[in-house]
């Protein structure tokens, strides 16, 4: 009999609490029937609004990195200003405490496993807004050089020279020196070379540097700079510097190329040797090797 009194007051307990939900819930559907309206009408709001922005940052130019970031935080901040308001209606203040303190244990321990992720998807936030590195600027880093390709929220592409793309995480374009040649319209180009030493070195100086300014016409304060280095093996050894104008590396090869081309026409027409290293071997000395030996 205890046993049986004590199953039925459980049965009406669990009977009366369910009734006590379901009163509830009835109670509530109104709240529960306007708070999915409104996240619903939140999250097409948050859609639009990611297409409007996108569309304003096309027509100022910004480069895809900014707009796909941009983009992602205004959906991002819409929904979750939806997600909060819904649950305000629900009268659910204390759910929403809980959701924030689970959210920051689970953020946490999400950012501690996914460290490099995280550091990769910082740093695309950084080169996105960096104005010295666009898509389309030729660069030097991590021993790769090529143009910026794409940037987004795990590396940069480069397409270098050969055609070939390399993918470098944006962690190392952030902690490492990259050297950007489209940032700067002129650049300067360095040619060693060498002239013999019977050359007359006052004039191998005035025309090596009429030259080049002849090719090369330098602006401003620029000028053409011709200095003797060194007393080498075989010839007396220069470097000519002069300004050009070069967005990317190859705009260098090309200038060099040039110059080499006409400082070796000037020298052969004015009598001008560069020489190259010989080895000279010296016979001199007779060799007994295949000479008959004398008897004693």
């Amino acid at each position: 009999m205890f046993n049986d009194f004590n199953l039925n007051d459980s049965i009406r307990g669990i009977w009366d609490k369910m009734g006590s939900w379901l009163d509830s819930l009835i109670l509530n559907l109104p709240n529960f029937v306007l708070a999915a309206i409104i996240f619903v009408i939140f999250i097409f709001i948050a859609k639009y609004a990611a297409k409007l922005v996108d569309k304003l940052l096309r027509k100022k130019g910004s480069q895809d990195s900014i707009r796909q970031i941009s983009t992602k935080v205004v959906k991002i901040v819409i929904i979750l200003l939806g997600f909060f308001v819904a649950l305000g209606l629900l009268n659910l203040d204390k759910v929403l405490t809980s959701v924030l303190a689970g959210a920051g244990v689970v953020g946490l321990a999400i950012g501690l496993a996914l460290q490099g992720t995280l550091s990769n998807t910082f740093s695309g936030v950084i080169l996105s807004f960096l104005p010295e590195l666009q898509i389309g600027d030729w660069v030097e880093t991590n021993g790769y050089a090529g143009e910026v390709i794409e940037i987004n929220l795990r590396n940069i592409v480069v397409k270098e020279s050969d055609n070939n793309y390399v993918m470098i995480p944006n962690s190392k374009i952030v902690e490492e020196p990259f050297k950007n040649f489209t940032r700067t319209a002129r650049s300067r180009v360095m040619v060693n070379c060498g002239v013999g030493y019977s050359s007359d070195l006052e004039f191998v100086q005035k025309l090596t540097t009429e030259t080049m300014q002849s090719i090369f016409p330098q602006r401003g304060n620029e000028e053409v700079e011709f200095m003797y280095g060194e007393f080498g093996d075989s010839s007396i050894n220069f470097v000519v510097r002069f300004w050009t104008d070069a967005t990317r590396n190859r705009d260098l090869l090309m200038a060099k190329n040039k110059a080499i081309i006409a400082i070796k026409k000037a020298f052969d027409n004015n009598g001008i040797n560069i020489p190259f290293p010989i080895r000279t071997i010296d016979f001199t000395n007779k060799l007994s090797i295949n000479e008959p030996q004398k008897e004693n």
